[in-house]
């Protein structure tokens, strides 16, 4: 079988135990061959994107961030601060959401984040892994190899259904996102590619259906609040599945699944602005306050 060619979770898998090689090797494997380059500008690249999340967590934070139109800002730091105390969720999970919702808030306010795989998912990933790498004492190169592991199971899911909140609705977003980190936080802690890939399907199970419906056609309500909602996802996912819970839906059918449930949503529920939260009443009213300060029609 052809690294290059893994076109499926089945087929990633069977490499994988061919191979001897983690979700993370194969990646970094099939980069390096379908670009013709060395590994290590393969691995030079992802740490460069790494670098770029660990900036934007940071900088959400520490920093006074506000989004141009003054729906977001400064949320994350307050959950991280109340992170470090008795909160329900525990203080890791606290503070990944709340790292999350940071990544986001960059991107409102015109910040440089890493689209993984989504500007308005891009929170879940780097939050959740830097959050729980400082946490369990994680290098930066642990890091990265989550990051080709989540590669793959983005990859997976693009080519295989959708990671657009257009074409299938947060589910494909956020929920993308979080499968992601929930296979990338597996691998790392030594799980094995099928116990990963049962974290991916199961985190994407959670979420099944969920629609997108950013008030006033701004990727911040709710997007950003679901992206904290997806770090935890993620975590408890992951939690599942080295605990050797496995996912009685097969990934490749939960993706197959999830394609389907969002051709399924109705348009108005897919990133249009014309349905959900973006048709409530405060939601209408925030639209119309922010056309009438832009002066947009």
């Amino acid at each position: 079988m052809d690294s290059k060619i893994f076109n499926s979770g089945a087929t990633l898998a069977a490499y994988c135990a061919e191979e001897g090689l983690t979700i993370a090797e194969v990646m970094i494997r099939r980069e390096a061959d379908l670009r013709e380059i060395e590994t290590e500008q393969v691995l030079a690249e992802m740490y460069q994107a790494l670098d770029v999340m660990h900036s934007s967590v940071r900088k959400g934070l520490t920093e006074k961030v506000e989004s141009v139109s003054g729906l977001s800002g400064g949320e994350a730091m307050r959950l991280f601060q109340y992170g470090n105390k008795k909160s329900f969720s525990g203080p890791n999970t606290c503070r990944a959401a709340a790292s999350a919702m940071a990544v986001v808030e960059v991107n409102a306010a015109m910040g440089r984040i890493v689209a993984a795989p989504t500007a308005g998912a891009s929170g879940i990933l780097p939050g959740v892994l830097i959050e729980c790498g400082r946490d369990k004492g994680w290098t930066d190169a642990q890091l990265v190899q989550g990051l080709f592991t989540a590669g793959a199971v983005g990859m997976l899911f693009a080519n295989n259904a959708t990671i657009s909140g257009a074409g299938g609705g947060c589910q494909a977003e956020t929920g993308v996102a979080a499968a992601m980190a929930a296979a990338a936080l597996v691998e790392i802690s030594g799980g094995s590619p099928v116990q990963a890939l049962d974290a991916a399907g199961m985190t994407i199970k959670n979420v099944l259906g969920l629609i997108c419906d950013p008030v006033a056609g701004l990727v911040e309500c709710p997007c950003i609040k679901r992206n904290a909602l997806g770090a935890a996802n993620a975590m408890i996912c992951a939690d599942m599945a080295l605990a050797g819970i496995t996912s009685l839906i097969p990934f490749d059918e939960v993706v197959t699944c999830m394609y389907k449930v969002g051709k399924d949503i109705r348009k108005e529920y897919r990133e249009t602005a014309k349905g959900g939260l973006a048709t409530t009443p405060t939601g209408k009213a925030v639209a119309a306050r922010l056309k009438r300060i832009t002066g947009s029609h």
